[in-house]
């Protein structure tokens, strides 16, 4: 089934995220938190692909393997590092394994690598026009920055760049993570005025560590509001205490985004079932 279906029958969804593992040796460790996750049931679980392509393979395994758990999946798909035969190459794979959903994304650019876009992929609008050219029958999402992509030069030209995306074929967007729901709505009307009218599913991250935090803020650049702050120089310190702290707070973003009639969340769970479960049992009743 594709996503863009599921988006369209007017009723909340609440989607998981989650990433495969780095080698064989960990692959049954993965792949049983997966089918934890699984059996909540999510709307749809999507699984991320590796800095440079490196778990491309155990991308298209685990997503296939969501698939056969009876929950709908979505493969990410990124061409920062890759060549046009690769890419070539992983729609093929993601084809044969009857996976119906991608997340088409250029990547970050690596720290020590000469991006100069020679590949054909300078942009993820690229790579969602490549992909369906090579396979039509496909619902392609794309990804966004509430808070602006760290590489646009303004909030207008990152608009710009989501409506090329858009035009290209993209069918809705997932938000990386935002802490401050007042920022998803502004971007959200920014969109709107600008003629762009996808989905936006929310993306957000259940931070259950000091350490989780300072990583988000690393990747995304995202601002952190007081209370969050708070929270974490509170109970970073205590583990337990932090991992109840982050799934609440994610819990009642989640309760104040439904309230404003935003139907489609999207957590990032981090390969952890009982924080994907500890979300749905404080949204229970609400969707």
């Amino acid at each position: 089934m594709k996503i863009s279906e599921i988006l369209k029958n007017g009723k909340v969804t609440v989607s998981m995220e989650v990433f495969p593992p780095k080698t064989d040796s960990s692959f049954d460790t993965v792949e049983k938190a997966v089918d934890e996750i699984a059996k909540l049931k999510p709307a749809f679980m999507s699984c991320t692909y590796g800095a440079g392509g490196g778990t491309s393979a155990y991308t298209t395994r685990i997503t296939k393997r969501i698939n056969e758990a009876g929950v709908v999946g979505m493969a990410h798909l990124t061409c920062i590092s890759s060549t046009e035969e690769t890419i070539i190459h992983q729609i093929e794979d993601l084809k044969a394994a009857g996976i119906e959903n991608i997340l088409a994304l250029r990547g970050d650019i690596p720290k020590d690598m000469d991006f100069d876009g020679k590949s054909g992929f300078l942009h993820a609008s690229d790579l969602i026009r490549r992909i369906k050219k090579e396979y039509e029958d496909v619902c392609i999402g794309g990804a966004c920055y509430p808070e602006k992509h760290p590489e646009a030069a303004t909030k207008e030209e990152d608009i710009l760049h989501l409506k090329e995306k858009v035009d290209a074929g993209c069918e809705f967007f997932t938000t990386q993570m935002f802490f401050d729901n007042s920022i998803y709505y502004n971007f959200l009307y920014r969109m709107r005025e600008n003629g762009i009218y996808v989905p936006v599913i929310a993306g957000i991250m259940p931070v259950t560590t000091r350490q989780q935090m300072k990583r988000s803020i690393e990747l995304s650049g995202c601002i952190i509001p007081p209370r969050f702050k708070a929270m974490v120089d509170m109970f970073g310190d205590n583990s337990a205490g932090m991992k109840q702290a982050g799934i609440i707070y994610a819990s009642e973003q989640i309760v104040e985004l439904l309230s404003n009639n935003i139907k489609h969340i999207h957590v990032y769970t981090m390969n952890k079932p009982d924080i994907a479960e500890g979300i749905l049992s404080n949204l229970k009743g609400m969707i």
